[in-house]
């Protein structure tokens, strides 16, 4: 049995016209968005959150995409409690990182954090989900393990072809499938709504009408859901009492897949 604590990424700059108008997606200016003040007041929120519900200490590892608003998301959720200014301890970010206007934040006392390919967002078209080069990431981020990482490119992402849906359904079963061979216990896990969206409505196609419908719901910038996946052989349910729902502020807040749909 492992448990699975699914995140979504905080308020990205490109939420903000994205939800206004659908073209905005389209636009350079949100290439690898990074998150606005108030998805920094999100992060706060939820780190408080994950805190005082004792689920920062029972984490094991943390995974994260490696785009600007999943690291800065993952880093100031789950890091250090603030960054001390020793030689021998690497600050997970560095200050300002993505224009945060953030003071550095510490890896003392906090889970790994390792940044997987795999569970990016939907891929190609929008700028706002081409990663820059990991070489990039790791002055920024310097704690964070991009080891698994094959290309410092981005090779994944292309101009004028878009995932399918289908594919990225794959893609999240196979992730899924590599984070099954994780020795860790209880894995966080630091994405986005349209790759979490394709990816659990697959996965619920073998559930229950109505248990497809719950974990299918699109998630809000920073809303965070606990998942428990076992063996078919056992039985049992215990509902989580770690989850949040990230609304802040209420009102609009759809993926850009939702949004293309809608003008479609």
């Amino acid at each position: 049995m492992k448990q699975y604590i699914q995140v979504r990424h905080a308020q990205g700059i490109h939420n903000v016209d994205g939800d206004k108008n659908y073209k905005a997606y389209m636009s350079p200016e949100y290439f690898d968005a990074h998150i606005t003040p108030l998805g920094w007041q999100q992060v706060d929120n939820l780190r408080k959150h994950v805190h005082e519900c004792g689920l920062a200490k029972r984490i094991d590892l943390v995974i994260t995409s490696p785009l600007l608003r999943t690291l800065q998301t993952a880093v100031g959720v789950f890091g250090g409690d603030g960054y001390t200014d020793r030689m021998d301890v690497v600050p997970l970010m560095v200050a300002n990182a993505g224009n945060s206007g953030r003071a550095a934040i510490s890896s003392l006392n906090c889970p790994p954090i390792v940044a997987v390919e795999l569970c990016r967002e939907h891929l190609g078209v929008h700028p706002c989900d081409k990663r820059r080069n990991i070489s990039d990431y790791q002055f920024l981020f310097p704690a964070v393990d991009f080891s698994l990482i094959e290309s410092d490119e981005d090779t994944w992402w292309k101009a004028d072809v878009r995932e399918t849906k289908e594919e990225v359904a794959a893609r999240g079963q196979k992730f899924l499938n590599w984070l099954w061979t994780r020795k860790e216990k209880e894995i966080a896990i630091v994405t986005h709504s349209g790759f979490l969206f394709h990816t659990l409505s697959a996965l619920g196609n073998d559930c229950h009408p109505l248990v497809k419908k719950e974990i299918c719901k699109h998630f809000a910038n920073c809303e965070l859901r606990s998942m428990v996946i076992v063996d078919r052989s056992m039985i049992g349910f215990d509902p989580s009492m770690t989850n949040y729902p990230g609304k802040t502020p209420s009102g609009l807040d759809l993926p850009s897949d939702v949004v293309d749909e809608k003008a479609d």
